[in-house]
């Protein structure tokens, strides 16, 4: 038996709003999902607004874009993240300065931001890390000190919130991601949620290559084919409708891997800052005894006996076409003791403690 480290939850409810949207003949970016998905979305994250779309990275390029972030243009983020972050940024020819992150949640620091402001800053852009929100209420507090946009990165986060108010919810947009080992899927797609009635109609505008609602097949910018499918938002309606028993099952996760990991000096699971409720998108395991050779080791024993996991994304500012210096000195460590285990709906007890085994043995050897 092969624990994966995530697989979708697909059960016959999704199977008939997906068969349905197939028999309606809807099958492209028309459709009554289409519309139901967005103002669902908007309604669990507590926003005016949501626009759907083909995934989680063009909505972060179509937020910064609609949000008149281009050329010559910085956006602060964390150097801990999926690469996705910093490329839409650079795709939009805008520059990313990368921050530090707080070695408790692992989410872009608040007390780095400031020192890194240029007069060619237009936004920050914090991400909700493995499912736990950044500290919102200060990044907001230094965003609008300095007449900055605050662009949610929520991809790993649904449902997360910072002293009760969901993600996605907080800056000036939020965005998302419906990827396959998401906590909610569509398979691919992402979200854009907002209440700036203006921001959504650009968004809106551009998602459907800025044609003219006055004049069809006229173009008033170059816009984007960013849409998302019919079947998909069927999809996305079904997913919606659990996303309780979704977000309920990965607190079980987390408690379950809590109960059966034995406790050994300098090895820890995520932690929750008080003032968070963590969506757990990936149960993490950190040994500050690893560097990057012992890590993967330990990766390559698991996957021996039976357990899936993946290594914490590497510091953006590495990526070859990056290659940037940076004072980053608490992402240069983390990445290199973490891994993450795995994280999904149908995820039994028993598995869970057999790989909470497994880990003790291996970290005794």
């Amino acid at each position: 038996m092969f624990i994966p480290i995530s697989q979708p939850s697909i059960t016959q409810k999704e199977i008939d709003y997906v068969t349905d949207a197939v028999r309606s003949t809807w099958i492209s970016s028309l459709g009554k999902y289409i519309d139901r998905f967005e103002a669902e979305f908007a309604d669990f994250c507590g926003t005016r607004y949501a626009i759907c779309v083909s995934n989680g990275t063009v909505a972060i390029q179509l937020a910064l874009t609609a949000n008149g972030i281009g050329k010559g243009d910085e956006v602060i983020m964390p150097n801990l993240s999926f690469i996705a972050t910093a490329n839409a940024t650079l795709h939009c020819g805008a520059t990313p300065v990368f921050a530090d992150v707080d070695a408790n949640n692992l989410c872009i620091d608040p007390n780095v931001i400031e020192s890194l402001i240029t007069p060619k800053t237009k936004a920050i852009m914090p991400v909700h890390l493995y499912g736990h929100p950044a500290q919102m209420d200060k990044i907001l507090e230094i965003a609008n000190k300095h007449g900055l946009w605050v662009i949610e990165d929520a991809a790993e986060a649904h449902g997360a919130t910072v002293k009760g108010k969901r993600v996605g919810s907080w800056g000036h947009c939020g965005t998302f991601s419906f990827y396959g080992n998401k906590n909610l899927t569509t398979g691919e797609g992402g979200m854009i949620t907002t209440d700036d009635e203006d921001f959504y109609n650009r968004c809106k505008h551009l998602r459907d290559h800025a044609m003219s609602k006055e004049k069809r097949y006229w173009h008033t910018a170059p816009g984007f084919n960013y849409r998302m499918t019919n079947i998909q938002a069927a999809l996305g309606c079904a997913q919606l409708e659990r996303v309780q028993d979704f977000m309920d099952k990965r607190q079980t996760i987390f408690a379950w891997y809590k109960k059966y990991l034995v406790k050994k000096e300098g090895v820890s699971l995520n932690k929750t800052d008080t003032w968070a409720t963590n969506a757990y998108w990936l149960i993490c395991l950190n040994n500050i005894e690893w560097n990057l050779e012992s890590r993967d080791e330990f990766m390559t024993e698991l996957k021996k006996r039976g357990v899936d996991s993946r290594p914490f994304f590497y510091p953006m500012s590495q990526m070859p076409y990056i290659n940037e210096s940076v004072h980053t000195p608490v992402t240069d460590i983390v990445y290199q003791q973490g891994i993450n285990l795995p994280t999904y709906f149908d995820l039994k007890e028993e598995q869970v403690k057999f790989i909470c085994k497994v880990i003790t043995q291996l970290l005794n050897d």
